[in-house]
């Protein structure tokens, strides 16, 4: 077991992992003011949980706003973020079946 304060933890390089199995990993998100997040390709599903701020997510090209306390979950498919004002995500990876 392992417990964690997500609001505490110390992202190192924007996003550190902070659990990894071979079937999920989990990871905290931070973005600093105007920071963004390149578009990369995901071969598994994915969960972004807000913890902080707010965000543009783009899936595959469609974008959507996330706000503190939302939660959004993609197929696999390309990713990117970008933020105004600054945003801690958390991001779980699970591998597609």
């Amino acid at each position: 077991m392992k417990v964690l304060d997500l609001e505490e933890l110390e992202p190192e390089e924007g996003a550190e992992v902070f659990y990894e199995a071979e079937e999920f990993s989990g990871r905290v998100i931070e973005l600093p003011t105007g920071g963004s997040m390149p578009p990369c390709e995901m071969d598994s599903y994915v969960i972004f949980y807000v913890i902080a701020g707010e965000a543009t997510v783009s899936v595959d090209e469609e974008e959507t706003g996330l706000s503190r306390g939302r939660c959004m979950i993609t197929e696999p498919a390309t990713l990117s973020l970008e933020t105004e004002e600054g945003v801690r995500i958390l991001g779980v990876q699970v591998a597609k079946g």
